[in-house]
């Protein structure tokens, strides 16, 4: 939940030294102890500090930013639903434990839904070593072979597997899957857990293939009307740009969602749409590729498109051929176009953001 605000705050940090972050260390630091991501950091930039002056500063810095930090997507939807049912739930991260406790304490709920919290300053190693879990589990006062691990980083799989955990992993890194191959089940976001296949109760929040979201807006105009969906696909997407968008990709996991667009002199009509790096492709960057489900006569370049997304249908996927993906894509259509029949979703027809002409989201 915090990568992004501790690249933020290593931004600042390195800037003293005359460096820059450019990302490149992240794959190494995930999940590390924090004097693991100093050593790294202070290795690889040639700091002239120690590891633990890097700890001190740094770490002091962060503190000062965590009442920004945003959860996962799907994490307190998830973390609500298993209080609800009494499920027993621990917290065990590389983190020290006041961090930790720190961290949480911005996410309302949390402290209350979390029976056990352990931090890498708690037990003898941290994780790839198994420590962390079996002493969770020691103190939930169940078996390791009986219990669940969630994680994001390749580290905390093999500590998980090594505790004789069941692991799903959620990588923290976009197109990394590859390296989760110990993890049981590796999912795109926390939206795509299903409980029930570890033996917990089941989600109820699913609607007709959808799952339901508080809106949210994107706006600007059209830089690819119908450009390669249509040529390659037959599927005429309105691509937007996703210049000032940076903060709402981080926020919603990629993966197809639906919705109502409004396009500035046609009218509003249903939309389907993914956002993501579509792996049949192999796009180098994250795109946002909405479908108007209508048929246009002519494109509509550099038109105003504002979107108010509603719901969740599935993540991004790969293909093993161009027929299935159309065919996939296809049936997201026939799925958005039911779901946003329904009074839950049609009242957003009328949402005053389709009727706005500025060129920005709110």
């Amino acid at each position: 939940m915090t990568d992004g605000m501790f690249s933020e705050v290593l931004k600042t940090f390195l800037v003293k030294y005359g460096k820059e972050w450019d990302g490149r260390e992240k794959h190494k630091i995930v999940g590390k102890t924090p004097l693991e991501e100093a050593a790294i950091i202070v290795e690889d930039y040639g700091l002239p500090c120690a590891k633990h002056e890097f700890v001190n500063e740094v770490y002091s810095m962060f503190s000062d930013h965590l009442c920004k930090v945003k959860a996962l997507p799907g994490a307190n939807r998830l973390i609500k639903h298993l209080s609800c049912h009494g499920v027993p739930m621990a917290l065990a991260s590389n983190s020290h434990r006041a961090t930790i406790e720190s961290k949480i304490s911005y996410q309302h709920g949390w402290n209350e839904s979390f029976s056990v919290i352990v931090g890498s300053d708690e037990v003898r190693t941290g994780k790839p070593s198994p420590d962390i879990f079996l002493e969770a589990a020691k103190r939930l006062n169940m078996e390791p072979s009986s219990s669940l691990v969630i994680e994001d980083s390749v580290i905390g799989v093999v500590a998980g597997k090594a505790a004789g955990m069941e692991v799903v992993a959620v990588p923290s890194l976009p197109k990394q899957t590859h390296r989760y191959t110990a993890a049981d089940e590796v999912i795109n976001s926390l939206l795509d857990l299903r409980p029930e296949k570890w033996g917990l109760p089941p989600f109820q929040d699913w609607i007709e293939g959808t799952l339901p979201s508080e809106p949210w807006y994107i706006g600007g105009p059209v830089v690819k009307g119908l450009g390669r969906g249509s040529k390659v696909l037959g599927i005429p997407t309105a691509n937007l740009s996703t210049e000032g968008y940076s903060d709402v990709l981080s926020e919603h996991p990629s993966g197809v969602y639906f919705g109502w667009a409004g396009l500035s002199t046609r009218g509003v009509y249903k939309m389907v749409m993914s956002i993501g790096w579509n792996p049949y492709f192999d796009n180098a960057e994250k795109t946002i590729e909405p479908w108007l489900l209508h048929e246009f006569d002519e494109d509509f370049y550099d038109e105003e498109l504002h979107l108010v997304i509603v719901g969740y249908i599935r993540p991004e996927a790969n293909f093993p051929s161009l027929e299935t993906l159309i065919a996939k894509i296809h049936e997201d259509r026939k799925v958005a176009e039911r779901a946003l029949d329904l009074p839950l979703y049609s009242k957003y027809r009328d949402d005053p953001y389709l009727k706005i002409t500025s060129s920005k989201g709110q």
